[in-house]
């Protein structure tokens, strides 16, 4: 039987019911750790943002917070979210290509560390609504201008991104803000993209910012890949840190600050989602369906993304069939051609690789409840997040 956080799986959903996301939280924590050291070790006062979206929990905010990671987080949503779980404002990293009045309202009042300026309309509004005597820090997002070899979707380094800014804009607004009164820019942000697997791209976004002159400050981003399915092989987190730090060292400021903002890679391989077979159709094709599907895991319709999967009780090998969820949608394929040994009505299916995006992702189409979230560690589970009730599906309507 599969073990997850030290937890069998069946114990597991004999408890919690299925579909289940499961986090390993003792792995999450090391992988958290793990990033602070690769950094620190070759750079001292590096520093790591969890990128929020990637995973915009409570708990796993908070536990971001423990360790002592700063947040990214994209919205006022996530904003609240990072306070209820504790975070220190003065740590948040805030980004947006389209922030709100409200949201920067928002952020301003409760005392976000960083702004990140993504337009010139970002600087109109903080000129707005920072008050006088009070000084916003920002960083200028910085079009780095690389073509990143991932899903367009998950692209956000090119020329024509909606995100960030040219160089010379890039500039422009430096001058702006500093004109301003209200804001000071402590340095610059850029970001290639998600789910890159060659770490001389995602380095290569440094001199784009370097030609931009001295800076406190250098947020590089996230990207980092990960491994969902055997063929893959991403570099390790040395390689990363290393070829970040390393193009660093070489071109920015001795004594600058670099941030980098790992999502995916930091929470990804810590998650599962279980789930239960509902119906085996054998034909043409043998569909094995579960109760779950595009509801709780939505990467496979919007990026395509491939995963694994096995039966809990009997992993590895069997025949290849197609795992397809629940929802009224052809698309609502969760894994085409997958590996698994006799599935049967009844059967737990894990699916690793959850935990980025998928909870983001969540919806309740065809009027499917959320899934839960259980934290699993040392053979103890806790639930943080608690599936939706039918109420739930009815609590927004106004009589």
């Amino acid at each position: 039987m599969l073990v997850v956080g030290g937890c069998r799986v069946d114990d597991l959903t004999a408890e919690f019911g299925t579909p289940v996301l499961v986090v390993d939280e003792g792995a999450l924590r090391r992988r958290a750790r793990e990033y602070l050291h690769q950094f620190r070790s070759r750079r001292p006062g590096s520093d790591v943002a969890f990128a929020s979206k990637a995973f915009p929990c409570t708990a796993i905010q908070r536990l971001m917070a423990e360790e002592g990671l700063h947040l990214d987080v994209a919205g006022g949503g996530e904003i609240v979210t990072a306070l209820a779980a504790g975070a220190d404002p003065a740590r948040l990293v805030l980004h947006g290509n389209a922030k709100t009045d409200e949201e920067l309202e928002l952020a301003v009042r409760s005392g976000v560390g960083l702004v990140v300026v993504d337009n010139f309309d970002d600087v109109d509004r903080l000129e707005r609504i920072v008050p006088r005597g009070h000084t916003q820090a920002c960083l200028v997002r910085v079009i780095p201008g690389v073509d990143a070899t991932t899903h367009a979707s998950v692209a956000t380094g090119h020329a024509g991104s909606k995100f960030g800014l040219m160089p010379d804009d890039a500039r422009d607004a430096i001058s702006r803000i500093e004109r301003s009164g209200v804001l000071r820019c402590d340095g610059l942000h850029t970001h290639v993209g998600s789910q890159l697997l060659n770490v001389e791209q995602l380095a290569a976004a440094v001199a784009p910012l370097a030609a931009l002159g001295t800076f406190d400050v250098y947020d590089l981003g996230g990207g980092l890949g990960v491994r969902y399915t055997y063929d893959e092989h991403p570099p390790t987190l040395a390689d990363y840190a290393e070829a970040m730090v390393s193009a660093a060292d070489a071109l920015l400021p001795t004594g600058s600050r670099i941030i980098v903002e790992p999502g995916r890679s930091m929470v990804a391989t810590s998650a599962c989602t279980l789930y239960r077979v509902t119906t085996v159709k054998r034909g043409e094709l043998t569909h094995v369906a579960v109760d779950g599907g595009m509801g709780d895991n939505l990467e496979v319709s919007l990026y395509g993304q491939r995963f694994e999967a096995t039966v809990a009780d009997r992993v590895g090998g069997g025949a290849r069939v197609n795992l397809v969820g629940r929802h009224c949608e052809s698309g609502d394929q969760l894994i085409d051609g997958v590996s698994l040994r006799d599935p049967t009505v009844g059967d737990v299916i894990a699916v690793p690789v959850t935990g980025a995006y998928c909870y983001t992702m969540s919806n309740q189409y065809n009027g499917a409840r959320r899934i839960p979230v259980v934290f699993a560690d040392g053979g103890t589970a806790r639930l943080v997040v608690r599936r939706d009730t039918w109420d739930d599906l009815l609590a927004r309507d106004v009589p």
